[in-house]
């Protein structure tokens, strides 16, 4: 077992923020490239207003294309596959182990990033070679983070894994650190190519898609769609919408609102009645995250409608209440699995093994067919179903299962 140093933000109030799972970057080096034009009805008018200025048309295709590409790795090992990966020679990094890794974690600070932290403390336990895995939890500040590589670059760490808060303001901090120790980025992106590897799952843009899609099957034409946002300015969750208004300005459904939800259960809910109360009946909802899906359906059951086309996420409760209510359903995912890949990534790197510069995870689908098989008996309700840590050391307790 590894020595571990750590500073973790304690256990916070989770819903207002538990959709900001993702990357702040869907790719490094990414930025805003001004407004681009939206989709437009027959009449040439906007359905859906203006493009997010996040949008970028060629990383939205390529997102689209990954979705049905093979990946490359072991079958049954998911956080090891890579789509279409172009791999670095890492041959300059190789040395004799035992090795200390570092870890600048953006924070845990809501249910994805704690179910992934644990996934990632499980696999670095998993490798004897590893003897110390230092850790500082930034808490989601960025001026804490800065300080926080600054610190790990000193400590003689022979790797150090990122993931950053925020794209932009990180990206000094990881240059500065690339010259020094090799650099492993996940999750969120940075605006630099320093980073010997950049690992996520496929992005925002599928998710956003995956979802969008599933509606314009499921709704009959002219049909009423809520969208349901968490924050503005995450880009992340930009890149979710983005797709989704490609998808929605070019079907003939009916968007009648787009609103933020702050990610608070309650006010999804209320927001939810609202528009039932004023349009009489919604014929689907599209969501750019799942943690209150779960509320959105309860607003029509309070109302004694039945549930329309809907997307969630991978988190349990969302999938039990799918179940339990025969909802027409589908769960896009950004896989928690990620949160294995930097350790291995990482040992490669060490080893002079070679590694994707850009690693691109696959990010699998929940649908009607599958469902029962990410459903986990015993796990708790705000559990990520694709952990990828079902095998692991300690499951299910280590992740609050039973």
């Amino acid at each position: 077992m590894p020595h571990i140093q750590r500073r973790l933000l304690a256990t916070a109030a989770v819903a207002a923020l538990v959709a900001l799972t993702g990357c702040s970057s869907d790719l490094p080096g990414d930025a805003p490239s001004g407004t681009a034009s939206a989709g437009q009805s027959a009449d040439g008018k906007k359905k859906t207003g203006d493009q997010s200025s996040f949008f970028n048309q060629a990383d939205y295709e390529a997102q689209l294309a990954m979705r049905t590409k093979q990946p490359t790795g072991p079958a049954d090992k998911p956080w090891e596959q890579a789509i279409d990966p172009k791999p670095v020679d890492t041959a300059k990094y190789k040395k004799a182990g035992p090795y200390h890794l570092c870890f600048s974690n953006a924070a845990t600070n809501n249910p994805w990033r704690q179910v992934g932290w644990k996934t990632m403390q499980a696999e670095v336990a998993a490798h004897k070679e590893i003897s110390d895995f230092t850790v500082l939890d930034a808490e989601g500040k960025d001026d804490k983070q800065i300080s926080d590589i600054a610190e790990l670059t000193a400590k003689g760490c022979d790797a150090l894994i990122v993931s950053p808060n925020t794209t932009a303001t990180l990206t000094p901090a990881v240059k500065g650190a690339c010259p020094k120790v090799p650099v492993i980025v996940f999750d969120r992106g940075v605006g630099t190519d320093c980073p010997v590897t950049f690992i996520k799952p496929i992005g925002g843009y599928a998710f956003g898609a995956d979802g969008a899609e599933f509606l314009t099957q499921k709704v009959k034409p002219g049909g009423k769609i809520l969208a349901l946002r968490i924050l503005p300015g995450v880009d992340v969750l930009e890149t979710r919408w983005s797709a989704a208004k490609q998808e929605f300005d070019k079907s003939e459904l009916d968007v009648v609102g787009v609103e933020f939800t702050d990610g608070d259960a309650a006010k999804t809910k209320s927001i939810v009645t609202n528009y039932i109360q004023r349009h009489g009946k919604l014929d689907g909802l599209w969501l750019d995250a799942g943690a209150t899906s779960v509320a959105a359906v309860e607003a029509f059951e309070d109302a004694g409608l039945p549930v329309p086309p809907l997307n969630g996420e991978d988190q349990q409760d969302f999938l039990q209440k799918w179940k339990d209510s025969k909802l027409t359903a589908i769960a896009p995912t950004y896989p928690t699995y990620q949160w294995r890949t930097p350790v291995i990534a990482a040992l490669k790197i060490l080893k002079g093994e070679s590694v994707p510069k850009v690693w691109n995870l696959p990010q699998p689908v929940i649908t009607q067919d599958n469902l029962d098989s990410y459903l986990k008996p015993g796990m708790p309700p705000l559990h990520y179903a694709l952990c990828g840590c079902e095998k692991m050391t300690g499951y299910p307790q280590n992740w609050g299962g039973k």
